[in-house]
């Protein structure tokens, strides 16, 4: 068996670093793809261990072209004036050496062929790779009050079929590789062809990348180490490649691992179209399981609809609703426009208008938001659509001055200073075609928003109502989107009448209200699911400096530290299930409850296979329920029951779980029928004790 590389002990982190890892609402992200931001150390341009695959001309957009995590901390204050907390960097792991074209270069520039999880790939570090580069990176952001968001590809290594055809390495030592894997270490099945099935997006080939198998103990701690690892050079955060096809069921104990390692926040890669994709309800149900945020998908379809197709708002406001009845905390969604995979905003509607009105859209809106490098700058190409690679500009601009810039850096205080844009619940409060008001409300802190997107039409408001207290309130922007006044009249039940106005074409108004709170006010949990023992925060407002008490339902958690705003404590021995977590200030006055759910124990991978299960029809499918919360608690809906199970071998169905170590479970499977129908096998429960480290399977027969 391979050696795991050996990590550093995670106490060594910060704790203020690790405190302020797991509140990410009021976060403003800043996604770079490294190698085209910024070249701040020559050196590592054209590295000895994978020489030729450099190009200083910047004309083969397959190639690197220099940029590097010095060169991102280079430009930290550029980062920082722009209003961007939190930086989120490509993949900062070891990439595949070897050219993977016929002809030309074709460069792991984006650094999602990965060879070695275990040290720094040397085009962005050094030739030794070394951490030196990402732990200077790492202090500096962490200097500066930023946070640093590591991608991780769990997916997948490299290619199969050039390069170095997926091989792996662990800490220099060889693993296996797509044609030599004695170990079993990869899944050996033919690329996706149908993408609405749940088999092939987590055990075939994602476009020719190699598939990692985590069912197999040694990838399974391999990955769960390469994580800790990235923790223990204080990594604040962890983004996810490609969640949809790495094996759900194991990255529930990924995201367990990660969090038990130190405090952090996870979001993931989901792709799909909107709130009808066929497996929507199963992106919301991993997400509420198992505590790792999605990346905003349905939200990105809507806003590159509205603002670069001129698609009507009602879009917009119908999959806000959706998500927001679907995900138990919506405000933990990762909000974005555009990305290192699409055509930039600007390729589809070269109105930088339109570019910023979107920005004040999720800088205001619910959710966390992302500025994609350049952004900022207006910069794009329009080559082959502006599809990748070409979405990948190079950096060329660093203006400070750009209306783009100067709006961020408004909206990302308001962020900050106004705890309605974090926590607060959102509410439709006027809309057309063409103009959308929201609200923004979190207990007394209000903030009201109006766009307009027309770009020659005003449009007479009238009619609107805000929870704003009487007064006259100024545009937060100063007009830098041409916005104006809005004075507000006394109502009732936070209904409070607006004069009318006429509001001008492509404009954005934002008019805030922000109060100290007089009691506490709660707003974030994080993470929202874990065992006795482990760290979580509460974040909100009104807590007051003296140490006060968080209770599980009536027991007390141990409190870590206390701030006005932030509380962390330690989960305490309570048995699994979904508690009301509720905080008392020191004189005993509650706030708000918000959920958290209690898991038995740690997570183990468990793969459940049940051969000869009941016949079933098309649009029925066996689940698996049982005796513990990480079962379900014998829950026999979709969202309650753990599946649905796969059967590529039909009528044998498996699935991999996450179980609690060293526990006696029982469980059945049930035939969960389209009509909502349960059919549940006879006899009596199995039972199965989970091992307490590594992967488990369990192999039974239904019972007729």
């Amino acid at each position: 068996m391979t050696r795991i590389a050996s990590i550093l002990p995670i106490a060594l982190l910060f704790a203020a670093t690790l405190l302020r890892a797991q509140d990410f609402k009021k976060q403003v992200i800043y996604q770079i793809v490294t190698d085209r931001f910024y070249d701040g150390d020559t050196s590592n341009d054209n590295p000895a261990e994978s020489p030729g695959l450099f190009d200083a001309t910047k004309t083969n957009w397959q190639a690197y072209w220099g940029g590097d995590l010095a060169g991102i901390q280079q430009k930290l204050a550029y980062i920082k004036g722009m209003g961007a907390t939190a930086v989120w960097v490509s993949p900062v792991v070891n990439n595949e050496n070897l050219n993977c074209a016929s002809s030309g270069v074709s460069a792991p520039y984006h650094s999602y062929w990965t060879r070695d999880f275990m040290d720094i790939e040397e085009h962005f570090g050094d030739n030794v790779n070394s951490f030196s580069a990402f732990d200077n990176l790492v202090t500096a952001l962490h200097n500066n009050g930023m946070k640093i968001i590591v991608d991780e590809a769990n997916n997948h290594s490299n290619p199969d079929n050039c390069g170095e055809m997926g091989s792996l390495y662990n800490n220099g030592a060889f693993m296996a590789a797509a044609n030599n894997d004695p170990n079993g270490y990869f899944h050996h099945n033919p690329d996706i062809a149908d993408y609405n099935d749940r088999y092939q997006l987590q055990y075939d080939t994602l476009d020719d990348l190699t598939d990692l198998n985590q069912e197999n103990s040694t990838i399974d701690a391999y990955l769960k180490s390469a994580a800790a690892q990235l923790q223990s050079h204080h990594a604040d955060a962890f983004r996810l490649d490609a969640i949809k096809h790495v094996t759900w069921g194991w990255e529930y104990s990924y995201a367990n691992a990660v969090f038990n390692n130190a405090p952090s926040f996870l979001f993931g890669e989901w792709m799909q179209t909107n709130t009808t994709d066929p497996l929507y309800p199963d992106s919301y149900k991993f997400s509420n399981a198992s505590g790792i945020n999605l990346l905003d998908f349905p939200l990105n379809t809507a806003l590159r609809d509205v603002f670069g197709s001129n698609n009507n708002f009602s879009e917009i406001d119908s999959t806000i609703d959706t998500e927001s009845a679907n995900f138990t905390y919506p405000n933990d969604l990762v909000t974005f426009f555009d990305s290192h995979d699409q055509s930039r905003l600007l390729t589809l509607n070269n109105n930088q208008n339109r570019l910023q009105e979107a920005m004040a859209f999720i800088l205001t809106g619910r959710g966390i938001p992302i500025i994609l490098y350049g952004d900022e700058q207006y910069l794009f190409n329009n080559t082959n659509g502006g599809n990748d690679p070409y979405n990948r500009v190079w950096m060329s601009s660093f203006s400070t001055s750009t209306p783009a810039y100067q709006l961020i850096a408004k909206l990302a205080a308001l962020r900050q200073s106004n705890d309605a844009v974090a926590y607060g619940t959102w509410k439709q409060r006027w809309l057309n075609n063409d103009v959308y008001i929201y609200e923004r409300q979190f207990f007394n802190d209000v903030v009201l928003v109006a766009i307009n997107k027309n770009d020659s039409s005003s449009y007479s408001i009238s009619g609107l109502y805000t929870a704003l207290p009487a007064g006259t309130y100024s545009d937060d922007l100063g007009g830098l989107q041409s916005g104006n006044s809005l004075t507000v009249s006394a109502g009732s039940g936070g209904n409070n009448p607006t004069a009318n106005y006429t509001i001008a074409p492509h404009s954005v108004s934002v008019w805030q209200y922000q109060v100290a709170a007089t009691s506490p006010e709660v707003g974030s949990i994080g993470p929202h699911v874990g065992q006795p023992g482990m760290t979580v925060t509460i974040a909100g407002d009104g807590f007051g400096s003296a140490t006060g008490s968080v209770l599980f339902g009536a027991t007390p958690a141990t409190i870590q530290s206390w701030s006005n705003s932030s509380v962390t404590f330690t989960v305490p021995n309570v048995a699994g299930g979904v508690y009301p977590v509720q905080l008392k200030s020191s004189g005993g006055v509650a706030a708000n409850s918000i959920a958290f759910t209690v898991l038995t124990a740690k997570l183990i991978p468990v793969t459940f296979t049940v051969n000869n299960a009941i016949p079933t029809s098309p649009g029925d499918y066996i689940f698996v329920t049982g005796s513990t919360v990480e079962l379900g608690n014998w829950g026999t809906t979709f969202q309650t029951a753990v599946g649905p199970m796969l059967a590529p071998n039909y009528p044998n169905w498996f699935l991999n779980v996450s179980l609690p170590a060293g526990q006696t479970v029982q469980f059945k499977f049930i035939d969960i029928q389209s009509s909502g129908n349960v059919v549940w096998e006879n006899g009596a429960n199995h039972t199965y004790t989970v091992p307490t480290s590594g992967t488990g399977s369990v192999n039974v027969s239904w019972q007729y």
